[in-house]
């Protein structure tokens, strides 16, 4: 930022020349920030000098409500361009959201693979503890449970859940379609009022392009035959976008492609501009940023690229907050940058499409991965050696497979029976509901702390996790037991203001001193600002 200098009141300015005297004027993200010529060498100073001639640069103030799209913020009525995104199972739990949504961010529910009475209680409980304040729940794309995420929507629309953070779609379903185009109407002036808002969370271009473009037509009209959305709503959805933001999701815990952030933004990007120019539609889709984002450099790269807003996940499961459990946190707090790896996911186990998860500490992903081995070389369980059954019971498992599928029969019962229809005659069927059955309940192991399967923890994560426990080294945010999702949010987005106008003094040919230049974790005081 470039400033003009003006006819600001003169005072003699006090110019620290110190490290620590340095670091602290440029935590002053209110005032501005010279950069003076004294006779010890160049210092800082929030006080314009009386000698123009002694500045050598300045930066302007900038605050973290001042980073990302101010349009991003207002439409989803939040104070900053940052969100805590979806983690399954509740992880991103009803505690995380209420959190970030009193303290001005926004919070999305992990809703992904949780029954819909926990996600009816969930939602009756945002209402009774946040009302009118912004939130947004995850939906998930489910091919092998499609009536799970048609039951989602459902208590999104009833419960009038006004924004949905779309994640691990591979194409457009009629669930998500019907979610959109339910929520829209015309004003008074005219204008489309996207009443359900969506956040389309993708790692490639061509699933992006699919949100960027309006729904699918002939989806839309089966939805209006069905009675699920009127006419009006049907003509409204070719002037819109199917989601209002797409957030870009490189190298993250969980569902991804592992991208590089520097690739996937960009492209994400020029696909949306050529898209825009292309149907001339009057809202225009915003670009956010996820994965790897667990520092205030990093943060503050990803505005600087011109990032909407910016995503965390990884770095909030080690919360008080996240619905997880202590001995979690802790494995979590301890991580290093490379230690993940990628395994089999449970909800796209026969496609093979693996996540990524905590290496250190847990065997999960090498037993995961041996799963899907077996699955790809035999037919069934009763085609297994007997020496290959025997491991499989024995050192994964735990129990026979004949136990494990009385367990898979009682909770698809509940859950969705068609699954045990489509495996009653399908041997490989009834091995991979038989492995998923792993797969999931090594995630409920995990949340729940259960002591004697600490090898078999499934830990979602990214390399993001590892970098923030090195920036918070020797703060009080080292310990998980301090670790608070507000709190964190809270430091990123100071860091990141920080950072930037630090940045913004190096293009102008400023280096800080070593020790200043890297903004170190501080506790707010009771009005929310840094002590």
């Amino acid at each position: 930022m470039s400033i003009t200098l003006g006819t600001d009141d003169f005072v003699e300015p006090i110019v620290h020349t110190t490290v620590e005297g340095c670091y602290d004027t440029l935590t002053d993200l209110e005032s501005s920030v010279y950069v003076v010529r004294t006779p010890e060498g160049a210092g800082l100073s929030v006080h314009r000098p009386l000698d123009d001639a002694t500045v050598v640069a300045a930066v302007g103030p900038l605050l973290p409500e001042s980073l990302g799209s101010q349009a991003f913020r207002a439409h989803h009525g939040v104070r900053y361009a940052y969100m805590g995104g979806a983690m399954a199972g509740g992880i991103a739990s009803e505690d995380y959201v209420i959190a970030l949504a009193r303290a001005g961010y926004l919070g999305s529910f992990g809703a992904a693979g949780l029954l819909p009475s926990r996600v009816e209680a969930a939602l009756q409980r945002f209402a009774a503890e946040i009302p009118g304040l912004p939130y947004a729940a995850n939906l998930i794309h489910s091919p092998s449970e499609a009536e799970l995420e048609r039951a989602a929507v459902e208590l999104f629309l009833r419960y009038g859940v006004r924004c949905v953070e779309a994640s691990a779609f591979m194409d457009i379903t009629p669930n998500i379609v019907r979610y959109r185009v339910a929520g829209l109407s015309r004003s008074a002036g005219g204008w489309v009022i996207t009443g359900n808002r969506v956040i389309a969370k993708v790692s490639r271009a061509e699933v992006a392009e699919k949100f960027m473009r309006p729904a699918p037509e002939a989806m839309v009209a089966e939805l209006v035959a069905a009675g699920l959305v009127t006419a009006e709503q049907a003509e409204l959805a070719r002037l819109v976008p199917l989601a209002d933001d797409i957030t870009a999701e490189a190298d993250s815990g969980g569902h991804t492609d592992r991208r590089p952030l520097t690739t996937l933004f960009p492209s994400l990007v020029r696909r949306r501009d050529q898209i825009r120019h292309e149907l001339g539609l009057p809202l225009d889709v915003r670009i956010g940023a996820a994965g790897g984002i667990g520092t205030p450099i990093a943060a503050a790269a990803a505005f600087a690229m011109g990032a909407d807003y910016i995503v965390t996940g990884s770095v909030n499961q080690s919360c008080l907050e996240a619905g997880t459990s202590s001995e979690v946190r802790h494995l979590l707090a301890q991580s290093g940058v490379a230690d993940v790896d990628m395994a089999p996911a449970a909800d796209m186990f026969e496609l093979g499409v693996e996540l990524q998860v905590l290496k250190k500490g847990t065997m999960f992903a090498m037993r995961a991965k041996r799963l899907y081995e077996i699955y790809c070389a035999y037919p069934g369980l009763d085609a297994l050696p007997q020496a290959e059954l025997a491991r499989l019971e024995g050192q994964i498992l735990r129990r026979t497979v004949d136990e494990v599928w009385q367990d898979v029969v009682e909770y698809f019962t509940r859950r969705d029976p068609d699954q045990l229809t489509r495996a009653a005659d399908d041997p490989k069927r009834k091995m991979a509901l038989i492995f998923r059955w792993y797969l999931g309940m090594a995630s409920r192991w995990a949340v729940v702390g259960e002591g004697d399967r600490t090898l078999d923890y499934q830990i979602w994560c990214g390399p993001a996790m590892g970098s923030f426990n090195e920036w918070v080294r020797g703060s009080y945010l080292a310990a998980a037991e301090n670790r608070r999702v507000a709190d964190v949010a809270r430091n990123l987005m100071h860091g990141a203001a920080f950072t930037s106008r630090v940045h913004q003094l190096a293009l102008a040919g400023v280096r800080m001193p070593r020790g200043c230049g890297d903004f170190r974790p501080a506790p707010a005081d009771q009005s929310g600002n840094e002590l």
